[in-house]
């Protein structure tokens, strides 16, 4: 089976709210993409349930994740939007790898050691294999691209040794080596209550965030309260070093602007958060609003979004079961009759 020229592949977890965040440092840059590449979007509910048993409705999470990505600008019609689950050879695959990838290389994983701590022996076998899973992902429907961020790099490098190895070892060219498509400016969105942690969807204050679902007076509210600093803001990028608080707001400005940073902080030279913070949440409720109200309509329907998904499950299943076949009869199967 020839290999595609440009599709990719991208995943994101039904495990809470979407928010500012997932917009900013995924959705936002997915919409763009479906103008240039063949689009799978995953909701990868297998990945959710790794922290066991500590997850969400899983199932009403996915709903939820899907009318966001749809309020977003993911067009279902053009691009294959599904949950991972209703894709069986997701975790078929998975199983190769599983048998191909060596402990050594997961072991090496920062994000699972980032992740257990110090409480490895209670980790879930599932949290140790889970790049395999990601990889499986991905290589089901040869992606040819993946947008990764900083903290994703390791398992698209993974996702290519894996891809690699099971070529060399079974003698067939069954896989590409997926690209990464690296992130613009701007994606990676930090708390609004601490500027050197990640926003998450996991921190128990909602004032770290926001949530997509959020009312315009809570997304000024939350902006209003945001940490910031005394300074005012400088004529030059450079000169936010240190000074991580205003250098997020002013990078959430500039990505819900689609504006450069330099830009945004050439216009607010000078002015104090006083001025540069009711600017900031004019903006983001003007991107946000119809957001959180086309999600609405669409979580008011869960039939329909379940019919999309279904058709978009039809559409991954039709390519991912043909690369499963290719892929076990690589390693030797016998052939279902």
């Amino acid at each position: 089976m020839a290999f595609p020229t440009n599709r990719i592949l991208s995943g994101i977890q039904p495990t809470g709210n979407l928010h500012l965040g997932n917009y900013l440092g995924a959705m936002k840059n997915w919409v763009a993409m479906q103008d240039g590449y063949e689009c799978m979007f995953c909701i990868v509910d297998l990945h959710a349930i790794t922290a066991w048993p500590d997850h969400v409705d899983v199932a009403q999470s996915s709903r939820e994740v899907a009318a966001g990505m749809i309020a977003s600008g993911i067009d279902p019609d053009s691009s294959a939007l599904f949950i991972q689950s209703h894709v069986p050879a997701h975790a078929q695959l998975a199983w190769l790898f599983n048998c191909v990838t060596r402990l050594g290389w997961l072991s090496r994983m920062t994000q699972f050691k980032d992740k257990v701590g110090k409480n490895r022996e209670k980790a879930s076998s599932g949290l140790m294999v889970y790049p395999n899973l990601m990889a499986a992902d991905i290589l089901v429907y040869k992606a040819t691209h993946v947008p990764v961020g900083e903290d994703q790099k390791q398992h698209l490098e993974l996702a290519r040794d894996i891809a690699q190895k099971f070529n060399v070892d079974t003698g067939k060219d069954v896989f590409p080596l997926p690209e990464p498509v690296i992130r613009g400016p701007g994606t990676r969105v930090m708390s609004l209550r601490d500027g050197l942690r990640k926003m998450s969807k996991s921190e128990t204050s909602d004032m770290t965030r926001i949530n997509l679902t959020d009312s315009a007076d809570a997304i000024a509210d939350k902006i209003k309260r945001a940490k910031t600093d005394p300074e005012i803001l400088p004529g030059h990028v450079e000169d936010l070093a240190g000074r991580p608080e205003a250098t997020n707001l002013i990078n959430i400005y500039a990505a819900l602007a689609d504006m450069r940073v330099e830009h945004v902080v050439s216009e607010f030279a000078g002015q104090g958060f006083g001025e540069f913070k009711p600017a900031l949440a004019e903006v983001a409720v003007s991107v946000l609003g119809p957001i959180a109200e086309r999600m609405a309509v669409l979580l008011d329907d869960p039939a329909e979004l379940d019919r999309v998904l279904a058709s978009g499950a039809e559409k991954a299943n039709g390519l991912a079961e043909s690369v499963l076949a290719e892929a076990y009869d690589a390693v030797g199967f016998l052939a279902r009759g």
